[in-house]
Order: C-alpha cells, then structure tokens, then sequence
C-alpha cells in the first residue's frame, strides 16, 4: 500500500473513531440550552443542504430525483427522526456515554428482525451467544433500581433509546433494499434533509418553536451544535464513505466498537459523567457481544445497519 494511502485510511479511521464517539458528549452540550428537537432538525436540515448543494458545484451533475427524494424521506424518518431523534431526547435524561452504549446494540435488533421478516433466514448459532451476551450487558448497565425509581440508568430515557434503535435497525433494512441514489451525496443529503423537516416539526409540535432562545444559548451549545453539523455530520461521513470504498466494510464497521467507549471517556472527562465499575462490566459485555454478532455475520450487519448514518 503507497505511503499516501495508508495516511488518507489513517486519519479516515482515526476520524470515524474519534469524530462519531465525540458526538455523543457535543449533543449533551447542545442541548443544554437549544430545544432538543429543534436544534437535530437544524442541524440535519443544514448538513443535507450542504451536501446536496456540493454535489450540484462539485460534481456539475442534477438535483436529487423524485426517487432520491422517497428514499430519502423514508430512510430519514426512521434513521434520523426516529433514531438520532430519540438520542438527543434521551440525553437530557441520561449521560452521553450511557447513551452511546444503549444505542450500540443495534446489531442486535438487526439480527432479530432479519430473522423474522418473510424469507428470513435463521442466524448462526454463535450470534445467539452474541445476543446473550447484549442483553446480559444491558440488563446490568441499566440495573434492577431503575425498574424501582431509585439509583441506575433513567428507565425512561433507555426505553426511548431501545425504541430509537429499533427504529434505527428498520430504517437500515429499508436502505439495504431501497433504489440506490443517484450519487452518494444525494443519498446522503436526502436522508438529512428530510428527517430533519420530520425533527423540525415534531418539535413545534410539542412547542419547542417557543423554547428557542438563541439570545441565551450559551456557548458550549452553539458550539455544539456547530460541531455536531461539521465534524459529526459533512466530515464524519465523508471519512467513513471513504472506508467503505477503500477497505472492508468489517473492518470499517469497527467503529461500533470505539464509539461508546470515546463517548463515555469524554462523558467523564469534559462532562463529569460517572463511570462505576458496573458501567465497565456491562460495556464490555455489550460490546463483546456485539463483537460476536458482527463476526459470525462477516461483518455485513453493523456496515448496513449504519452504512447511510450522517452523524449519531
């Protein structure tokens, strides 16, 4: 491999590592003073403008298609409004790296529903141990007093979160089958683009349009929100775009491994987010099974179940 290349896959994965696992802790910034709702909407809405307008300069090429566009709502509503929606809801509940670690049992819905849905075919017998393994984990992570409304995890913040998920894991068997896009940038900027409209209304909806009040956003959540639409969004993904078409996607998938543990180091580090022993325990028994999973599937699954995502 030229010395160039090896540099350019470097930095991508050293971006994607670093770049999708800070997310986490910039959306607990974020919304510390911006509506939740309304500050994703936003920040998706001006990513995907970005991105559909590049592709226009750079690449001299159309506008999205009528097909770009239904792909693109539909993947945006469940990956974007339903999955990263319920992320920057959950957070002002439940720390960053707690929350990364919740939504990094993905796979695991993706197993379950690719099994289940017609002409589905039954997993190996390893992932099973995989998604044991998962839900051990997130039964220690979220611990039995939440269920009794004492110490742990918020009960109702990690519900949203599993509910985000879900959401998540169908939005990506949707992507896997959908008509491809016209160009990636289409694809991508699409997806944000209308999940982001989607965000943006249910947040005047619920009446966040009158909690917006930039005059006192403070300036962590304005800067935020800038990183969450530069670094999280246009760069994250341009990084992992470039891995997938320069390395497997196993090895690119890798990520889902790094994510949750950069959130929760940064939780403790920049946010004063505790982490006990039994956040470590359940961690790596979450990710350990994760780790199975992706294995016994050749890696497919963590690739398709976030192969489109612009941000987390």
């Amino acid at each position: 491999m030229l010395p160039a290349m090896r540099a350019r896959l470097i930095a991508a994965f050293a971006a994607v590592y670093v770049i999708w696992g800070s997310t986490y802790l910039a959306i607990r910034f974020a919304v510390e003073t911006l509506p939740p709702l309304l500050m994703a909407g936003a920040r998706f809405i001006l990513a995907g403008s970005i991105l559909m307008l590049w592709a226009r300069l750079r690449e001299r090429g159309a506008w999205p298609s009528a097909q770009d566009w239904l792909t693109g709502l539909v993947s945006g509503a469940l990956l974007l409004f339903g999955g990263n929606g319920t992320v920057v809801w959950a957070e002002l509940r439940v720390p960053s790296g707690i929350a990364a670690l919740l939504v990094a049992v993905v796979p695991l819905w993706m197993v379950l529903l690719d099994w289940l849905r017609p002409g589905g075919r039954r997993p190996p017998s390893l992932v099973f141990v995989g998604l044991g393994l998962g839900l051990v984990g997130l039964g220690l992570l979220v611990g039995p007093e939440a269920f009794q409304g004492r110490s742990g995890v918020d009960l109702a913040g990690a519900g949203v979160l599993m509910l985000g998920s879900l959401s998540w894991a169908i939005g990506s068997l949707y992507t896997q089958r959908a008509p491809k896009p016209s160009s990636p940038k289409h694809g991508s900027g699409t997806q944000m683009f209308a999940g982001g409209v989607c965000l943006v209304v249910l947040a005047l909806v619920v009446g966040e349009g009158g909690q917006l009040d930039l005059a006192h956003a403070s300036t962590r959540s304005l800067l935020g929100f800038g990183y969450l639409v530069t670094f999280g969004s246009l760069i994250g993904f341009t990084a992992y775009f470039y891995l997938l078409t320069h390395t497997t996607a196993a090895k690119a998938s890798t990520y889902a491994y790094v994510n949750p543990v950069v959130a929760v180091l940064l939780g403790w580090a920049f946010a004063n987010e505790p982490v006990t022993s039994r956040t470590v325990v359940a961690a790596a028994v979450i990710l350990a099974g994760v780790a199975i999973i992706t294995a016994a599937r050749g890696g497919g699954g963590v690739k398709r179940s976030n192969e489109e995502r612009a941000a987390a």
